[in-house]
């Protein structure tokens, strides 16, 4: 079957575990080459020989979002690689949620450099080569919280509505370049993410919310979904929430 995804080369960011690996998985199975970016060189290499033992092509790169030259060369080494970039999933992002009045500055500052910067980071990366080509395709990571707003979640949804925001006017600018851009905005989702929350007010809410969780494949059939579309078809947003999540 013809997916319009065999053949293309797609960088994912975030890509050791999640959304970002199952993403990676789906699209190598459908004939994508991918390029395969986070900070664990262990798990991405795990990663790359599992793709590859299966058919698949794949390349690995150690990469910090939060670090421009990181991004740089992560788009470098796959053109270097592959030849060419078809699309970018700007997946990579960390969700320590606490309450504001626990002053978890370092936790704020570290996710508006990977939430925001990275996404920046991916796009300013991308762009001059599809400028170049004269077409390709950025997805970027949001979240529900980058609709809504909860306590705990100030500083992420932040972040996540800023993705939005960037996303958007993403969208406006690249019109003369034939460039697709689209806005994931996964709600409540298997991953690591709520591994990495400190805050003791917010550890035993999250505990039965995870009970709600989707499948991280729910969300790589998303990405398959939008990159699939013929090149005159832009899917500029997608919600996706388990049906039990409230909100």
């Amino acid at each position: 079957m013809d997916h319009n995804i065999t053949g293309k080369v797609v960088i994912i960011t975030g890509a050791s575990s999640g959304i970002g690996l199952a993403t990676a998985r789906h699209l190598a199975s459908l004939g994508a080459s991918v390029s395969l970016a986070a900070r664990r060189k262990e798990k991405l290499t795990q990663l790359v020989e599992e793709i590859e033992k299966a058919g698949g092509k794949a390349k690995a790169f150690v990469t910090d979002v939060s670090k421009r030259e990181d991004v740089d060369a992560l788009v470098a080494g796959t053109i270097a690689e592959f030849g060419k970039i078809d699309v970018l999933f700007n997946n990579a992002g960390i969700m320590p949620v606490s309450m504001l009045e626990n002053l978890h500055y370092e936790e704020w500052e570290n996710m508006i450099d990977i939430n925001i910067k990275g996404v920046l980071y991916g796009i300013g990366a991308v762009l001059p080569h599809f400028k170049t080509q004269k077409g390709g395709h950025v997805i970027n990571v949001s979240s529900v919280a980058g609709h809504q707003v909860s306590p705990s979640s100030s500083v992420y949804s932040a972040t996540k509505f800023a993705v939005r925001a960037i996303s958007e006017g993403l969208r406006q600018e690249v019109k003369p370049y034939n460039i697709r851009t689209t806005i994931i905005s996964p709600g409540m989702t298997e991953s690591e993410l709520t591994d990495a929350i400190t805050d003791e007010m917010i550890k035993p809410m999250i505990g039965a919310i995870k009970q709600l969780a989707i499948p991280a494949e729910s969300i790589a059939r998303a990405v398959a979904y939008v990159i699939s579309q013929p090149v005159e078809v832009d899917v500029n947003e997608i919600i996706i929430r388990p049906t039990a999540q409230p909100s």
